[in-house]
């Protein structure tokens, strides 16, 4: 029960409060995943729209959600929404045109 008269042993005057590093300085920290994947999402609706491939499809939904998932709440979501419900009325659209479950691709 000493540690009342015991001396706190961190030094005030070295806690720094961290700062996140800019990205206007160094623009090799900001992460190009999400735009790759809304790009690929978005490729992949307009491959299920088209071809009414329902596997290009579903690809696209989940590139949406890794996209959603890795975006920054920065970035411009109306975007990210076009994305996502583009993938989703290519699921939605594939399985009104043929309701048949999905045939593997190979």
């Amino acid at each position: 029960m000493s540690t009342n008269s015991m001396a706190d042993p961190r030094r005030q005057n070295k806690i720094l409060r961290y700062k996140p590093p800019s990205t206007e300085t160094n623009p090799t920290l900001e992460d190009p995943t999400p735009d790759y994947m809304n790009l690929l999402g978005m490729i992949f609706s307009m491959c299920g729209l088209m071809l009414k491939l329902k596997w290009c499809a579903w690809i696209a939904v989940y590139c949406s959600f890794i996209s959603f998932a890795n975006s920054r709440s920065s970035e411009d979501t109306k975007q990210m929404m076009s994305s996502f419900m583009l993938s989703i009325s290519a699921v939605v659209m594939s399985y009104l045109q043929n309701p048949q479950p999905m045939s593997p691709p190979w």
